[in-house]
C-alpha cells in the first residue's frame, strides 16, 4: 500500500489594498453616480462590496490609523493628522503580515505611523502638492501654486506626470522586484482625488456633461450644525464666490476618478499576468462635502458625505455580492489577520468581515449599527468663536481642518437608517438617513421620536463602552468571541 505523501499547506495570497483620499460615495457607476471608475467597478463586481461601510473618522491620519491598528482614533489616540508619530496599539496590520513571512510594499501617500524602513520597499510620500523631489518638480510646484484651490483649465502636465500615474509606476517596479518565493504585500495609497481639484485632458472634459445635480447648497446651513456655517463663513471670507465652482469642481473630481481607475487597470493588469492569488481590498479614507451645503473638502461634523466610505475585497474565496451590513474602516485589520491566521491581535477593535466574504449569514445585532468618531479634544468651541488658528485669517490661503470645527468631542451612531451625532457639550442631532439622506432636518426635538432617541442614546453608550481601550494585556485574560462578534 503506498504510503501518503504530506501536502503542503497552499501559500498565503498576496495582499493588495488600494486606498484612494477624500472619495465620496455615489460618484461611480456601481454607487449610482457617473461611470468614472469602470475597472474598480468591475473587480468588484466579482467580489464583495459593502454598499454602507463607515469610516471611523473623517480625516486622513485617524482613519488610517484605525485601519492599521483596527481600532478607534479614542483608543490608537491619533485624532489629528500631525499625530501619526504616537499611535497606540498592540500589533498592526504590518506586524500580522510580516509575521505570516510577507514581504512589504507602499507606493503613494503615506500619514500614517509606519516609515519607509517599515518596509522592503517604499515609493514616496506623495502628498497633495509634492511628491519625492518636489524642489525639483516642475507638476508639483504647479500644484503648489493651486493652494488647494479648483483649476479652471485643463493641467499643463501629462497623464504621467500626475501623481496615480508615478504611484503605480512604483508599485509596478516593487512586485518586479519583489522575491517570488513568498507572498507579499502592496498598499497603492493615492492621494486624489483629495483637493486641489485638477486633472489633464481628456479627464478634464470627461464628464462635463454629466455633472450630476446637488442638493442642497449654502440655503440650509440656519438649520444645521453650527459648525458648517463657521466653515462655510471662513471660506467665503477668504475665497469669495468659492462656490460658483461646484459645477467645474465635480467635473474634476470626476475627471480624477477615471484618471486614478485607469492607473488602477494598470496595477490589475500586471497582478492578473503575475498568475498569483491575490486578495485586493479598496477603499478610501473618508468623503467630501462635494459641493453640498456649499462646501468643498471636509472639515465639519459628521454627515455621511464624509464618513461614508467605498469598501470591497476581491480574490479567491470571495463570493461575489453586494452587503448592507454597517461595517468599518476598522473592520479592515481584523478580517485579513483572521483570514491569514485564524487570530484577531489582542487590542484590535473591529470584528473580521471573513464570514461575511465568503457569503454567510451577518447577526443584526452585530452589525445593526455602527460607531464613528471626531474631535481635537479639549471642549467644543461656539459659533461666535475667532481664536488664533494654524493659518492666518488673512489672505486666500486655508485649511479646512482647524480647532474651531474640529475642537471638542463628536461621537456618531447610526443604526438601521437613523443617525445619533452628539457633542461634548450635551448637544445632540437625529436624522433619518432614508428621508433625509443630507441630515439637513433634526428630529431630536420631534416629540414622536423620543423614544428612537433614547434607544439611539443607549446604544451609543453600548458602543462606547466596546470599544474602551483593552491595552496593555495584563494578568487577567477577557473573554473573547469567534471573529471578534461580541453582539452575535
Amino acid at each position: 500500500m503506498p504510503t501518503a505523501t504530506p501536502q503542503d499547506p497552499p501559500a498565503p495570497p498576496d495582499v493588495v489594498v488600494i486606498m484612494t483620499d477624500q472619495q465620496a460615495v455615489g460618484c461611480t457607476a456601481a454607487s449610482g453616480g457617473p461611470d468614472t471608475m469602470p475597472r474598480t467597478d468591475a473587480l468588484l463586481a466579482g467580489g464583495t462590496r459593502f454598499t454602507r461601510a463607515r469610516t471611523s473618522s473623517p480625516l486622513c491620519v485617524p482613519a488610517r490609523e484605525s485601519l492599521l491598528t483596527g481600532r478607534f482614533p479614542s483608543a490608537h489616540r491619533v485624532r489629528q493628522n500631525s499625530t501619526a508619530r504616537h499611535a497606540l496599539y498592540g500589533t498592526d496590520l504590518l506586524d500580522v503580515l510580516r509575521g505570516c513571512g510577507y514581504s512589504l510594499h507602499f507606493s503613494g501617500k503615506p500619514h500614517m505611523h509606519p516609515g519607509p524602513s517599515d518596509f522592503d520597499s517604499f515609493t514616496g510620500p506623495f502628498l497633495h502638492d509634492h511628491g519625492p523631489g518636489a524642489e525639483e518638480d516642475g507638476f508639483a510646484a504647479w500644484l503648489r501654486a493651486m493652494d488647494h484651490g479648483v483649476a479652471h483649465a485643463p493641467t499643463p502636465f501629462p497623464v504621467e506626470d500626475q501623481f496615480p500615474h508615478r504611484i503605480v509606476d512604483g508599485a509596478l517596479a516593487s512586485l518586479e522586484a519583489a522575491p517570488t518565493d513568498a507572498p507579499r504585500f502592496l498598499w497603492v495609497s493615492f492621494p486624489e482625488p483629495h483637493n486641489p481639484y485638477q486633472v489633464p485632458e481628456p479627464y478634464f472634459s470627461m464628464f462635463e456633461d454629466e455633472v450630476p445635480p446637488r442638493a442642497t447648497d449654502a440655503s440650509v446651513l440656519d438649520g444645521m450644525d453650527w459648525r458648517f456655517r463657521w466653515l462655510h463663513r471662513l471660506f467665503e471670507e477668504k475665497r469669495p464666490g468659492f462656490d460658483d465652482d461646484w459645477r467645474r469642481f465635480r467635473a474634476n473630481y470626476l475627471g480624477m476618478l477615471r484618471l486614478i481607475d485607469e492607473q488602477i487597470g494598470r496595477l490589475l493588469d500586471a497582478i492578473a499576468a503575475a498568475g498569483r492569488d491575490t486578495i485586493v481590498v479598496i477603499l478610501a479614507d473618508h468623503g467630501d462635502f462635494l459641493g453640498e451645503y456649499g462646501l468643498q473638502r471636509k472639515g465639519a461634523a459628521m454627515p455621511d458625505a464624509l464618513m461614508r466610505i467605498p469598501l470591497g475585497f476581491a480574490g479567491p474565496g470571495i463570493a461575489a455580492a453586494e452587503r448592507e451590513e454597517l461595517v468599518s474602516i476598522v473592520d479592515v485589520l481584523p478580517t485579513l489577520a483572521e483570514l491569514l491566521t485564524g487570530q484577531i491581535p489582542a487590542g484590535v477593535q473591529g470584528r473580521s468581515l471573513l464570514p461575511l466574504l465568503r457569503g454567510e449569514h451577518a447577526p443584526e445585532e452585530e452589525f445593526g449599527s455602527i460607531l464613528g468618531e471626531l474631535g481635537f479634544g479639549g471642549v467644543s468651541y461656539d459659533e461666535d468663536a475667532r481664536p488664533p488658528l494654524h493659518f492666518p485669517y488673512e489672505g486666500r490661503s486655508l485649511d479646512e481642518l482647524n480647532s474651531v470645527t474640529m475642537g471638542g468631542e463628536m461621537r456618531m451612531l447610526v443604526r438601521g437608517h437613523h443617525k445619533l451625532v452628539v457633542d461634548d457639550r450635551g448637544r445632540d442631532t437625529l436624522h433619518d438617513l432614508e428621508a433625509d439622506p443630507l441630515e439637513i432636518h433634526d428630529l431630536s426635538g420631534d416629540p414622536d421620536r423620543q423614544g428612537l432617541r433614547a434607544e439611539l442614546h443607549r446604544e451609543l453608550v453600548r458602543w462606547m463602552l466596546r470599544v474602551a481601550d483593552e491595552l496593555p494585556e495584563g494578568d487577567y485574560v477577557p473573554r473573547t468571541r469567534p471573529h471578534h462578534w461580541r453582539w452575535a
